[in-house]
């Protein structure tokens, strides 16, 4: 059996025991960890793989379940256009895998979120983490608020107007690719543009943001949004630049309320 301490001897001739690497019960080396808690590369590496590897298992199997029940979520993704088309023997295939895989990432987003936040977890106080705990679940809620939003009200809105241009000699045929390319950068945008209190919040908490400053630009911002919907959705009509605008005007708002009134600064 080896020895606890081994016998060395420094350059001034004295001879001093050294500190063996712990051991477990079972005999392996246990690895020794710095006294300001801190991880070497090596160990934030292998967290970071494990996260990830857990995060991909998460979409996989998101993405499984999504792909069981492709033909529901197919019937609500179409429910706006209708019937749609496909123009390649393997383009519905292939969308039905985007589908699978987007869904897949949507279910696993909150294991994804808290696979993020258990990896930064080490480096953060009591206090932080007592924070991340409250601004991880708040920021999946908005974005999954955004994307209803858009899909329930904007996108119907959008699609209605560019249907209206039809008539007898022309007339929509939806390819069921590009609907679905359309439909994500439709309602993605929005799935940030809801994220807009939370980011006002943690910048007004950090001092960044003052309820002063916010105030002073409203006029601005009010008129950015609109700017910002006729972007998104480059139509002459007011109705659907305004289910755009006015949303990130209000949410503006509730941001501003809150560092005004809850952070007081």
């Amino acid at each position: 059996m080896a020895e606890d301490t081994i016998k060395q001897e420094n350059s001034s001739g004295e001879k001093r025991p050294a500190i063996a690497p712990a051991t477990t019960p079972e005999g392996t080396i246990r690895p020794l960890s710095n006294d300001d808690g801190s991880m070497s590369l090596i160990a934030h590496l292998t967290e970071l793989r494990s996260r990830l590897i857990k995060s991909l298992v998460a979409v996989a199997l998101g993405s499984c379940v999504g792909y069981c029940f492709i033909d529901e979520i197919m019937h609500y993704l179409t429910l706006p256009a209708g019937k749609l088309y496909y123009m390649q023997p393997s383009e519905a295939f292939f969308t039905y895998l985007k589908v699978s895989i987007v869904a897949g990432f949507l279910i696993a987003l909150p294991v994804v979120s808290y696979q993020v936040w258990r990896f930064f977890l080490p480096a953060l106080t009591s206090r932080e983490r007592a924070v991340v705990a409250i601004v991880v679940p708040t920021s999946v809620v908005l974005f999954f608020s955004g994307l209803a939003f858009s899909f329930f009200l904007v996108l119907p809105a959008g699609l209605r107007f560019f249907m209206g241009f039809g008539n007898e000699e022309l007339q929509a045929l939806f390819s069921v690719n590009k609907y679905f390319e359309f439909v994500i950068m439709f309602i993605l945008p929005f799935g940030f543009i809801f994220e807009l209190p939370l980011i006002m919040t943690i910048l007004g908490k950090m001092g960044i943001l003052t309820s002063k400053f916010l105030k002073r630009y409203q006029r601005i911002v009010f008129f950015l949004s609109f700017v910002l919907g006729a972007i998104i959705t480059p139509t002459p009509d007011v109705f659907t630049q305004s289910m755009i605008a006015l949303p990130i005007f209000v949410l503006y708002e509730v941001g501003y309320l809150i560092v005004r009134c809850v952070l007081r600064k």
